[in-house]
């Protein structure tokens, strides 16, 4: 078992979860590095929660095994993890003082009066809490509640500090502002942060990397970039933002990586290659594909892609605007551009072409 102040390193191996005849969790087996912020993704049911609370030891899992730092924590009840705790609700002692919450789990671990005074003082200052010390949880902000809920939770110096959607009950402007702290804090302690959040921006914003859950499985961990850029599958491709997607067909592999037949437009993908054959879904994110007046060279230009498209409605957003164009071949795209490149677009019969990078296009199984 880890030292407080050490962070701890998680290894799941083959967890699963069921609850009478539904299974909550599938399989599960991945690593937590040592002191990284590993964001838990996936839609409301996709069983993220009750993987935190596994780790947590709130919920023991019905197969597999969890083990920190190589030892195993399965049957380890919670008050014997190191792990701290930010629930959803902030769960703050309503009747205690914020200097009262915060030494609470120092008490509960029997610590010296002089280092819990000199931990509580530390954190409130950590946190920006200091002349508040002696207010009661209800004459306190939503952001000044979740501080309080940090700093109790960093207070022992836990191996993993547990996070369920600790910013659901912030204002968009004051999530903004704690995600930051959130941030700085992870920096500044070097704890293994294990966030949930269903909020995609927020998980791409805080991570260095992102689980992804849907149905009680895992299906994809990587960096925000890796991610985002190279989904596995169109379920993660679609659940990380606005994409757009092209039918491709007669795929083949050559040096350069992969080729293939978009409506009548030879398009090629630099990236991804190995032995692709047959159709595939083309994927590529709006704010990768720009619009253009002229068909560009099919090689040796910047842009090697295009496809021909109408322009078939515009939202104005300020200095972008926001194009909905249909293809050629009824494909529906997506694309922000600058105001005055839309102007242009709708202008001249509302026919464009579309292009975009090589590097930017990605291929997708088709659906069955």
């Amino acid at each position: 078992m880890q030292q407080a102040g050490q962070a701890a390193e998680i290894k799941a191996v083959g967890i699963g979860k069921s609850f009478g005849s539904f299974q909550a969790l599938k399989n599960l087996s991945f690593d937590i590095g040592r002191g990284e912020f590993l964001t838990l993704l996936g839609p409301s049911g996709s069983g993220k929660t009750t993987f935190l609370m596994i780790l947590a030891g709130f919920e023991s899992p019905s197969e597999g095994r969890l083990f920190s730092d190589g030892v195993d924590v399965t049957d380890r009840p919670a008050e014997q993890r190191q792990a701290g705790m930010v629930f959803q609700g902030y769960a703050l002692f309503p009747h205690m003082s914020v200097a009262a919450n915060i030494a609470f789990p120092l008490k509960v671990r029997r610590k010296p009066e002089q280092e819990i005074k000199r931990r509580v003082a530390e954190m409130v200052e950590r946190v920006g809490l200091k002349g508040h010390e002696h207010k009661l949880p209800s004459k306190l902000s939503g952001g000044q509640q979740q501080r309080v809920a940090l700093a109790r939770a960093l207070a022992f110096e836990p191996g993993v500090l547990l996070l369920d959607e600790p910013f659901s009950a912030l204002d968009k402007s004051l999530r903004g502002q704690m995600q930051a702290e959130m941030k700085r804090l992870h920096e500044e302690t070097g704890t293994t942060f294990v966030f949930v959040t269903h909020d995609q921006s927020e998980a791409l914003a805080l991570s260095s990397r992102v689980a992804i859950f849907n149905h009680g499985e895992l299906l994809q961990v990587g960096t925000p970039q890796d991610v985002y850029e190279r989904p596995g599958n169109r379920f993660v491709a679609e659940f990380l933002g606005e994409i757009n997607m092209l039918p491709l067909r007669d795929i083949r592999s050559d040096q350069g990586g992969v080729r293939g037949l978009c409506e009548d437009r030879e398009i090629a993908l630099r990236a991804g290659g190995g032995n692709v054959r047959g159709d595939a879904v083309l994927a590529i994110r709006p704010e990768h594909m720009t619009v253009a007046h002229e068909p560009v060279p099919q090689e040796n230009g910047p842009y090697e892609n295009a496809i021909a498209a109408t322009a078939t409605s515009s939202t104005y957003l300020g200095s972008a605007t926001r194009l909905e164009l249909m293809t050629r071949g009824g494909a529906k795209v997506t694309v922000s551009v600058p105001t005055e490149t839309a102007q242009h677009a709708l202008g001249n019969g509302n026919s464009v072409w579309l292009t975009w990078p090589a590097e930017r296009g990605f291929l997708l199984p088709t659906p069955s």
